[in-house]
């Protein structure tokens, strides 16, 4: 527990100084404990750390979103995105790895030797929109072409937009990969770990996959500042796509007996059906994703009433299920692997909870380990999935406490559908 901890604390640090200064750590970092896959580029990895899963990736990137304008006209700022562009896929977009599970540092300085492999490696075929890939780097080279005005941050980030509206499916979704991945150690673990069959061409809203990205193309149709150098055609284009979206989020929104709810984190990309993922992640209702969502069709000029349906309905949804009495721990427990466990534990007076996933129709929570066995309780499922996955969350509480109601007056006044829950075991 004590070696976790300092990891942890370690993995905070190293993000808190990637907001200032550049970030010297390992080119590479793993998700899991994964041996290197054997590419090119794998014998160049260096110092790598290891990472909880709820840490992305992309979060070596996040915290330079977050500078003054000004910052990005300085060579460290430029250096970051040469980066982005050594990593940017002939596709338009980017990789979240470089092999399975294999993580990219963007923020780290890549030595003239390895720079070849990466070259060699643009034609790969596994872009994808997941943990914050593509987006998180579009946003980045914008800021910084505005700052520098240096053509090629603008070029890469048009073929950026250009990617992610052919990855967009004629339903309006998008999939979580776009091309098919080929790469065949992801493909294998898919069929070892028994994980739905070619699930990451499902429409994905795990993560906010699919409501980042319209949120990014919603900026751009706006002609906001930040991307006022987008050409016209582009900017119309990016408009169609979010209203292709839009019907695509509430064609997906669950009924049950003819009642709308909330949202699966994934959907089949043809039928538009509730579909799963991961071996652990099944058919449901997920009282996570939808609040990005929700979110997401607040943020909509003029809603049609199908929109304020919408939201009205999930957010009546996430009222009737969130869960009392019962609080989150984590704690230390010598026996386990990794030396603590996370249990709930009765409390009348903890902050309400909501389960990651609900099963269709009972709204009961449910949980599910390696085995793909679903579970009534997390206490059921094996200790590392109990605390490597999150299977009850917060999310909802400030978008029902906050959020709605400012929307609600401004959209649906006399019309708020917030009424006292019904209390979960």
């Amino acid at each position: 527990m004590k070696t976790r901890t300092i990891l942890m604390q370690f993995a905070v640090a190293v993000l808190a100084l990637a907001a200032v200064q550049p970030a010297q750590a390992a080119l590479v970092a793993y998700y899991d404990f994964d041996e290197a896959s054997g590419t090119a580029f794998a014998a160049a990895q260096e110092n790598a750390e290891w990472e909880d899963p709820p840490v992305y990736w992309e979060a070596r990137l996040r915290p330079y979103l977050h500078q003054k304008p000004d910052w990005y006209a300085c060579a460290e700022a430029v250096r970051i995105a040469d980066n982005v562009l050594l990593y940017q896929c002939d596709s338009g977009g980017w990789p979240k790895t470089l092999a399975f599970k294999q993580r990219i540092n963007l923020t780290a300085i890549v030595s003239d030797a390895d720079r070849p492999a990466l070259a060699a490696a643009k034609s790969r075929t596994d872009s994808t929109i997941d943990n914050g890939a593509t987006y998180t780097q579009m946003e980045y080279l914008a800021r910084v072409f505005n700052a520098t005005k240096q053509e090629r941050f603008k070029e890469a980030f048009l073929k950026g937009i250009d990617y992610l509206l052919e990855a967009q499916y004629e339903n309006g979704g998008w999939p979580q990969f776009y091309p098919a991945p080929r790469d065949k150690d992801y493909l294998s673990r898919i069929v070892s770990n028994h994980d739905a069959k070619d699930y990451f061409l499902h429409i994905t809203f795990n993560d906010e996959a699919m409501v980042s990205v319209l949120r990014l193309l919603q900026s751009i149709a706006r002609d906001k500042p930040a991307y006022a150098f987008v050409d016209a055609d582009r900017r119309e284009r990016c408009g169609k796509a979010v209203a292709k979206g839009v019907e695509c989020i509430l064609r997906c929104q669950i009924l049950i007996d003819g009642k709308r709810t909330g949202w699966c984190s994934q959907h089949d990309e043809k039928t538009l059906a509730p579909a799963p993922a991961r071996v652990y992640e099944k058919v449901s209702l997920s009282g996570h994703e939808a609040v990005g969502i929700v979110r997401f069709l607040m943020s909509l000029d003029a809603p049609s009433p199908e929109v304020v349906d919408a939201v009205q309905s999930a957010v009546a949804w996430f009222d009737s299920v969130k869960i009392r009495g019962l609080r989150l721990v984590d704690k230390e427990d010598p026996s386990l692997p990794g030396g603590h466990d996370r249990v709930v534990v009765a409390d009348p007076t903890a902050e309400p909870l909501w389960a990651r996933f609900y099963e269709i129709g009972t709204h009961r929570p449910i949980f599910c380990g390696n085995d793909g066995v679903i579970k009534r309780s997390m206490a059921e499922i094996e200790p590392e999935r109990r605390w490597g996955y999150m299977w009850y969350c917060k999310t909802p509480a400030d978008l029902l406490a906050k959020a709605y109601p400012a929307w609600q007056r401004k959209r649906a006044p006399g019309k708020n559908v917030l009424t006292k829950g019904t209390p979960q075991e």
